[in-house]
């Protein structure tokens, strides 16, 4: 079995992030959608008021997955949550439990900080993560969809 670490993310990780998530794109065929830099990310990871959080999994010393999450809030539970925006392994590096880990640490993680629940979103056409999600103890929501303003909609409330 291949050993792996996992750590939050330094500085120093910014452009190993951004590579994943490039590689994510591709692998949800997004490319179209992809706007993210160094530059553009680094200010929300490690700037003065930070807006995300990362988790990267190491082998051998080079990052070959990450776990970028933040805060959300529950109304209902008066609560803060952990959401999850993506985790990524890349596929070379799949099979050895990285993905379950970060999951893990994440799930911990939402622990210590006594927040009430860890939530992600799963492609409905990506049978092989929404198994493994399952087998993580996770629940899928059928009646949530997630609804999203952006681009163009977004810009019609800039006034």
């Amino acid at each position: 079995m291949t050993a792996y670490t996992i750590r939050p993310a330094a500085p120093r990780d910014v452009p190993a992030i951004v590579a994943l998530i490039t590689e994510l794109a591709e692998f949800e065929q997004l490319t179209h959608l992809l706007a993210v830099t160094a530059d553009k990310l680094a200010p929300h990871l490690f700037g003065p008021k930070p807006v995300v959080e990362a988790l990267v999994g190491e082998v051998e010393g080079e990052v070959v997955g990450f776990a970028l999450f933040f805060t959300n809030f529950s109304t209902f539970l008066a609560k803060p949550g952990l959401y999850l925006e993506d985790l990524y392994v890349r596929q070379a590096h799949r099979g050895v439990g990285l993905g379950k880990g970060l999951l893990t640490r994440l799930a911990q993680l939402a622990n210590q900080r006594d927040y009430g629940r860890f939530e992600w979103s799963v492609l409905d056409w990506n049978a092989d993560a929404i198994r493994f999600y399952e087998r993580m103890g996770a629940s899928l929501l059928p009646d949530w969809r997630i609804c999203r303003l952006s681009g163009d909609a977004l810009a019609r409330y800039k006034a």
